[in-house]
């Protein structure tokens, strides 16, 4: 609004005062045609209201509500008056704005930063235009008045009627007519109360002061609006709140209550619309952590999860507590112990080190409860959920899948017809197909980006799977590369000293063949010259300089390349007299199983034979290696959760065995003698599967076996569970705590572990043995099943149909709420593929047995942007 000096910006808004907009008055005079006019009112400004204290509070606490800014619907309303006049309120030193096309919109709007009166068909001119000269106004320009000009106009207009209304009040007498006088300006309503408009007509007196004068009534034309109780409270609200604030406190409360116990619901509605976030307190950012800890583990799982959804403080602090999420780990069963737990956060927060954090994204959730959660939906959604997405899909032609992997999101298959090929999950589209081997490809490792695969070439070979190429070429072995291995560094402890090495210093590779030895190849990183060993050595072997492309078959292999000019080459581990079938590692220990009836420990760093295990009448086909409570290599060094404990019957570090005579042997890695005999099995046990509560066994007898594979377990009779459903060998299966993935001709079986978990948690449990139950088929109808493989949602099988090789896979995240990105699987043996899940800390960090774990004995979390050293130490 302009002031006289024409500054549009001298009004402050510190003078605003809440006003009423009246609705324009129409009046209709009908001669021959109808003309209306209309009269748009200012503002009446009301008075101001008085402040709580001199100086209002600055903290707030003593008034909460001085501050809040008012709702809609009680700073800006409509108001009727008697006889349908209506009109506009609106507190203007709230600072709320009239928004959209409403009822209260449609007399009030904003206009040069003053408000305007507006309504269908006219509208109120700023002040500055009604006040301006009528020599520069438009000759359309629409009249505007103040308030007590309409008044006076409307009581000095006379209405054209068929007859008048005179009274006389007294006696009149019989004198000359005179002139009736102009009545003075009618004043605005006001508390004090005027006369109501719809009273008896408005009474006159001629100008003449004689006192014999004629009395007359007149009609007197309607005012804009006819005041009642809302037009006076108004005025007396300042009045009523000096007041109010006078009263002692156990007063305002009484006179508030009972204000209250005679308003409406949409009133109180309202003053709960103000009050509730006013005076509502934050618990759990107001309390000690451990108390939230402490309340929150009382929460059920949807409680918690509608928790989440209350703000964005709610959900970072609930998602971050690690307390929390490990107590309900523990609670549900669902916390393995050993280094299962550990494993997962370190290769969560690896793959968090690159994520970059803004303060628009929600707080990461603490690994435990991603964990958590993925746990939890492996335990309920592979046995629940009804019909998981499945979709099929044609791999390798008509040749045999000898491997199949699931490896960050990538389906990796091999074939005896001597490719390897890479699949999305999702789609089957076919992503990548490597090829370079000249036979059957029957042994596959991966580590993040890098691929190992072993051949019935002879040959090992190690790809790229960003680029999709073959890196090395590692000759040695005279025979199949039958199985192979990739063993990380870790950090282990010496049970005497307490000192903590880490074990292989870098990442090898471990191979096995049917040339009756085993070799240790250190893994190439990213980047590292290029190896064929198929090609002449060249003076430059050891230089940085990359070796020409390869050349696309392989040279006559009847004279074997001499491993010893293979720079990535360690050790050759002989000892065997019959081919290598089965081999597993961890740390500096590695098993393996052969067809000479023999197990053997060797210390892989040194490549020295630790122990013979004899036992075995028959070849063996599979092992294991159990190093979640401490696996003892060469000069006994252990893992590091069993700190100083030393070896002991079923408590050291212990391997596991299947054999053609129908027999699992348990064998202690530390003393080399044999623990337990596993029978049952009335034939070839071929493959065998651990976690940290189960052994399982697969035979060609159609049964599987669940063995109790607890280390404290030392009772004769460790049998839990037998599955017996298929018809014919068992030629794959997969197994977690929950759950078993079985194939064999004609069906795939996924068979419910749930109940043999619960039993094995319980201390009075130790002889229970029962049948598994089949959860469902997920395949039928078909000639076979050679290989299985699972990770947190996804399940993929391929298979042999109607003489056509199928690639089979199921999402049972797939819901109607979709798919679940925050489900991470956790592989067989907790090994994770990732080529940064290496333990690449300094050796400083090894020195102490309990050193990067904290009080609560869980690892230390490593930050998302803490920056590590990527190479190996030498």
């Amino acid at each position: 609004m302009q002031k006289p000096n024409g500054n549009p910006h001298a009004h402050s808004q510190s003078t605003q005062l809440p006003a009423l907009y009246l609705e324009p008055s129409v009046s209709t005079t009908t001669v021959v045609t109808t003309t209306t006019t209309t009269t748009t009112y200012a503002p009446i400004p009301l008075p101001a209201l008085p402040a709580i204290t001199a100086t209002p509070p600055k903290d707030g606490k003593e008034y909460p509500l001085y501050n809040v800014r008012l709702p809609p619907s009680a700073s800006e309303f409509n108001l009727v008056f008697p006889g349908g006049k209506k009109a506009f309120f609106r507190d203007q030193n709230d600072g709320n704005e009239v928004e959209g096309s409403g009822s209260n919109n449609a007399l009030g709007s904003s206009f040069g930063g003053e408000e305007i009166v507006s309504g269908k068909g006219w509208r109120m001119l700023p002040r500055e235009d009604s006040q301006s000269n009528s020599s520069h106004s438009p000759p359309h320009a629409i009249p505007v008045v103040g308030l007590n000009e309409a008044l006076e106009g409307y009581s000095t207009k006379k209405r054209e009627r068929a007859h008048e209304f005179e009274f006389e009040s007294i006696a009149i007498e019989d004198t000359p007519a005179r002139k009736k006088a102009r009545a003075p300006p009618s004043p605005l309503p006001s508390p004090q109360g005027s006369p109501p408009p719809d009273s008896k007509g408005g009474w006159r007196q001629a100008s003449n002061p004689d006192p014999q004068a004629q009395i007359v009534q007149v009609p007197t034309p309607p005012t804009p609006f006819e005041p009642d109780l809302s037009v006076t409270t108004l005025l007396a609200l300042p009045s009523l709140l000096n007041h109010f604030t006078s009263l002692p406190e156990s007063l305002q409360s009484h006179v508030l209550l009972m204000l209250l116990r005679h308003s409406p619901l949409p009133v109180l509605r309202t003053l709960h619309s103000v009050l509730h976030p006013t005076l509502a307190r934050d618990f759990l950012t107001l309390l000690p952590p451990e108390l939230v800890s402490h309340i929150l583990g009382f929460f059920t799982l949807s409680s918690l999860g509608r928790a989440c959804r209350v703000c964005k403080a709610w959900r970072g602090r609930i998602e971050g507590d690690k307390v929390l999420w490990r107590d309900l780990l523990v609670r549900t069963s669902l916390w393995f112990g050993g280094e299962t737990e550990a494993n997962f956060v370190k290769m969560l927060m690896k793959k968090r080190r690159n994520a970059i954090d803004s303060d628009d994204t929600l707080p990461l959730a603490h690994p435990y409860k991603i964990l958590f959660k993925s746990r939890y939906l492996t335990y309920t959604r592979w046995i629940n959920n009804p019909s998981p997405k499945h979709i099929s899909f044609h791999a390798h032609g008509h040749s045999v899948v000898t491997c199949l992997l699931f490896s960050q999101n990538r389906i990796i298959s091999a074939s005896d017809d001597h490719s390897i090929h890479v699949y999305s999950p999702t789609t089957g589209r076919l992503l990548l197909s490597l090829d370079g081997h000249e036979g059957g490809v029957w042994a596959l490792a991966a580590h993040g980006n890098l691929l190992v695969s072993g051949s019935t070439d002879r040959t090992v070979r190690i790809w790229d799977l960003q680029e999709g190429r073959c890196l090395h070429v590692f000759g040695g072995h005279t025979s199949t590369v039958r199985c192979l291995a990739i063993v990380k560094p870790e950090w282990i402890t010496h049970p005497e000293t307490g000192e903590r090495e880490k074990w292989p210093k870098r990442t090898v590779v471990v191979t096995g063949s049917r040339d009756h030895t085993l070799r240790v190849w250190r893994l190439p990183k990213r980047g590292e010259r290029e190896f064929d060993s198929r090609l002449p050595a060249s003076p430059s072997v050891h230089t940085s300089q990359v070796n020409p492309p390869l050349p696309p078959s392989s040279p006559d292999i009847s004279d074997p390349p001499d491993p010893s000019l293979n720079p990535y080459h360690l050790h050759l581990l002989s000892g065997h007299t019959h081919a290598v079938r089965a081999l597993a590692a961890r740390g500096r220990t590695l098993v393996s199983g052969s067809y000479d009836c023999t197990v053997r420990v060797w210390d892989i760093p040194t490549g020295r034979l630790v122990h013979t295990l004899n036992g075995h009448t028959q070849k063996v086909y599979s092992v294991v290696l159990d190093s979640r409570d401490g696996t003892w290599g060469s000069e006994g060094w252990g893992y590091g959760n069993t700190g100083g404990y030393r070896s002991g019957r079923g408590t050291d570090g212990r391997a596991a065995s299947g054999s053609m005579d129908g027999t699992v042997r348990l064998w202690s890695i530390t003393t080399g003698e044999c623990l337990h005999v596993l029978s049952g099995h009335t034939s070839l046990v071929g493959l065998l599967g651990l976690s940290p509560s189960f052994l399982v066994s697969a035979a060609a007898d159609s049964t599987l076996r669940v063995w109790d594979a607890r280390p404290s377990s030392n009772s004769g009779d460790l049998l839990r569970g037998v599955m017996t459903g298929h018809t014919g060998a068992i030629t794959c299966f997969q197994h977690d705590e929950w759950k078993v993935v079985s194939g064999s001709d004609g069906t795939l079986k996924v068979w419910d572990l749930r109940d043999l978990n619960f039993s094995n948690s319980s201390p009075f449990s130790s002889n229970l043995v029962g049948a598994v139950p089949v959860v469902r088929d997920l395949l039928t109808g078909i000639t076979g099943v050679w290989q299985v493989a699972f990770e947190g949602r996804w399940c993929v099988s391929a298979s042999n149909r109607n003489d056509v090789t199928v690639l089979d896979v199921w999402d049972f995240s797939k819901t109607e709420m979709g798919p679940d990105e925050e489900w991470v699987g956790e592989p067989p043996g907790g090994t994770y593929d990732h080529e940064d899940s290496e333990v690449e800390d300094s050796d400083a960090e090894g020195v102490a047995g309990n050193e990067g774990r904290d009080e609560d004995g869980d690892i230390e979390l490593i930050s998302v942007h803490e920056e590590r050293d990527d190479d190996d130490d030498d």
